[in-house]
């Protein structure tokens, strides 16, 4: 068969299973080459750590001991991705088959957004806790996917599959409560009669509110209080959710940059032709003028509501964080762009849709350039914790200090070899947003084990500028011993844009 044909005919289940399992394999292969341990991810191989629990994850913790048979947390990397990647590729072809009941090549890529979802590279950057937050949108995919003619299954199994996501990581919600306005929209544009489509409205309301329920009385008892704190009503609320996602907007925007910035525009062109298909259909609707506005007013709210899933919740915390793993929403965004851009190219000719492999590849390749990153980046780090432990072990005071004390140094100049890469993609700076080389978790791996990180106090920094002489004076740090402590200083590097032309 020519593959020209092999593109236009509908495909079976066993073609769209290895269409997945190749595309997501393929994603997660430069990471997995890299093989770089990921902040946490050093304690935690260290001492076959959990501590997931305390964070509202108590699944996460249990998805670890059921594959490790264990009460802990051994490092069995990559193991639990490859795993969590075929059970993707399976949700995946669910999620296929519920938009595209005959589906194609196309359709199979309207939905690979979920997976290629660009900030999705630093959640799977982790080695511990990237595969559980994969889980949790394998979790979210079958809850929206679930049909049943009970009524009572139909409720509670999405439930709990919505609290298992959650209790795995809980910004998955974002992606659940974004595949829901999806789903409005697809009604809306399959012209679902009024009563069924303010039904779907009506359970997806009942399955959420039941889901935390089932959360609240199960993982969310485990979490500690501090993780729970909303933004102070007292403190002008409002500015700071401003504030907030102004942050977050600045780091999206990161992303189009260069050629991506034109492969996104054209995507963004394409979906907006198929919005005005869209509104057609809802036009053509057999309800009356006030349905078809009260459905056309829901569907034109989708857009604001997607956007302010991006982040979600936590916008509204307290302890914000802007870290690219809290943007999973970001992906259900990708996949209405993909949607309207499929309904906008394939009445035209039956392989315009296949454009849509354009931003598809252009995400592919910022997955092997991040991976890169991550080599040089191990590279770098591995260099530095040889020459660390070196100076440390052949000295023998530092080796019999009762504790050596490291600095907690932040710099946007370490990686000095992905410089050309950071100004050609800013994104991939966003992405390892690993301002530090040098943990007191890496000592041990060579065979030290007095190297602590520095208290609150910031002792270790603060000997640094109290004018003593250093024992060692090495490119990157400076070693004091003061009595029977130690302390290691890192310095400031040299800025990257003083070496590029």
């Amino acid at each position: 068969m020519k593959i020209s044909e092999w593109l236009d005919k509908e495909l079976t289940g066993r073609q769209v299973w290895l269409l997945f399992v190749f595309a997501t394999l393929i994603y997660i292969l430069p990471l997995i080459l890299a093989d770089f341990p990921y902040i946490d991810d050093n304690w935690r191989a260290l001492a076959a750590g959990t501590g997931w629990a305390g964070e509202g994850r108590l699944f996460a913790q249990w998805f670890y001991n059921f594959l490790t048979f264990s009460g802990a947390a051994p490092n069995i990397f990559p193991l639990p991705l490859l795993i969590v990647t075929v059970a993707m590729s399976a949700a995946l072809i669910r999620l296929t088959f519920h938009y595209f009941p005959e589906p194609t090549f196309a359709h199979c890529l309207v939905v690979l957004p979920l997976w290629y979802n660009p900030f999705f590279l630093q959640n799977l950057s982790y080695q511990y806790d990237g595969p559980t937050m994969a889980l949790s949108i394998v979790a979210v995919i079958y809850a929206i996917t679930y049909r049943s003619p009970s009524p009572v299954r139909r409720l509670v199994v999405p439930a709990v599959l919505i609290a298992l996501a959650a209790g795995l990581y809980q910004v998955s919600i974002n992606v659940f409560l974004g595949l829901c306005c999806l789903e409005l929209l697809r009604g809306a544009n399959d012209k679902l009669p009024w009563p069924a489509w303010c039904a779907m409205i009506g359970w997806k309301v009942a399955q959420t509110g039941l889901a935390w329920l089932i959360y609240y009385a199960t993982a969310y008892s485990y979490m500690t209080q501090d993780r729970t704190d909303f933004l102070n009503g007292a403190a002008a609320p409002l500015l700071q959710i401003e504030a907030n996602a102004g942050r977050v907007l600045e780091k999206i925007v990161l992303l189009f940059h260069g050629g991506l910035a034109w492969v996104f525009a054209g995507l963004l062109l394409c979906a907006i032709a198929g919005a005005w298909r869209v509104g057609q259909h809802v036009m053509e609707r057999p309800e009356t003028g006030l349905k078809k506005i009260a459905i056309g007013l829901l569907c034109l709210l989708l857009l604001p509501v997607l956007m302010l899933l991006v982040p979600g919740a936590t916008l509204f915390f307290r302890d914000f964080n802007e870290g690219a793993r809290t943007l999973m929403g970001f992906a259900v965004v990708l996949v209405l762009l993909f949607y309207l851009s499929h309904l906008a190219l394939a009445p035209a000719h039956g392989k315009l849709p296949l454009l849509l492999l354009v931003p598809l590849l252009a995400i592919l390749s910022l997955s092997f350039a991040y991976g890169r990153v991550l080599t040089q980046q191990k590279t770098f780090a591995t260099q530095a914790l040889f020459a660390l432990s070196a100076d440390i072990a052949s000295r023998p005071a530092l080796r019999q200090a009762k504790r050596i004390y490291l600095s907690v140094t932040y710099s946007d100049h370490w990686l000095v070899s992905a410089a050309g890469a950071f100004k050609q993609m800013p994104v991939l700076h966003y992405l390892l947003n690993n301002d530090f080389y040098m943990l007191a978790e890496n000592l041990p791996k060579t065979g030290i084990t007095n190297v602590v990180r520095e208290n609150e106090r910031r002792n270790a920094t603060r000997v640094g500028y109290l004018g003593y002489p250093p024992l060692v004076d090495s490119l990157f740090y400076r070693i004091y011993l003061l009595g029977d402590y130690g302390f290691i200083v890192m310095k400031e590097p040299v800025p990257v844009k003083a070496l590029l032309w």
